[in-house]
């Protein structure tokens, strides 16, 4: 019991830490009213293990904090990678291909309204709907299911012990 506590703690460090270095190395594209967030195609990993739910919150947390966001983009943007996880893990015995579903719906509805009401950006909060979840598409949706295939056939032994 305890071995597997190190492996979902291990598991869920080095996602948050994957996710903080991509969000931070892709700073210019990760941030306003249109972006891709590349670190967003992580959100695939809940399918494999649940260490990447507490992982992707917390890369999140500390991406969104280094990237000099504010506290309602910290706190919500980081909500909106949460929830997405959390429900790409509970879809993760149904079809693969809704995996990047959640995280798509999740920060097309909240990153809108941070980025109105916590930047004050003057964007119509439907336009911003369409800029915000075309690029989750194109890192959910696409990037993900990339990262998915890569990983599918390592399943059993790359995520094995903390699942």
């Amino acid at each position: 019991m305890r071995d597997k506590n190190v492996v979902f703690l291990t598991q869920a460090a080095m996602i948050a830490a994957i996710y903080v270095v991509l969000t931070y190395v892709f700073a210019p594209f990760s941030f306003g009213e249109i972006q891709v967030r590349i670190a967003e195609a992580l959100t695939i990993l809940p399918v494999f293990t649940p260490a990447a739910v507490p992982g992707l919150f917390a890369g999140c947390l500390i991406g969104n904090i280094l990237g000099g966001a504010i506290l309602p983009d910290i706190i919500f943007g980081s909500i909106a990678t949460l929830t997405g996880a959390f429900f790409t893990w509970k879809l993760k015995d149904k079809n693969p291909l809704l995996a990047p579903v959640p995280p798509v719906l999740a920060n097309t509805v909240i990153v809108p309204f941070v980025l109105r009401f916590g930047y004050g950006v003057p964007l119509p909060i439907p336009f911003m709907m369409i800029t915000v979840g075309t690029g989750e598409i194109l890192s959910c949706g696409i990037l993900g299911m990339i990262l998915y295939a890569a990983l599918k056939k390592y399943r059993g032994n790359i995520f094995r012990a903390a699942a």
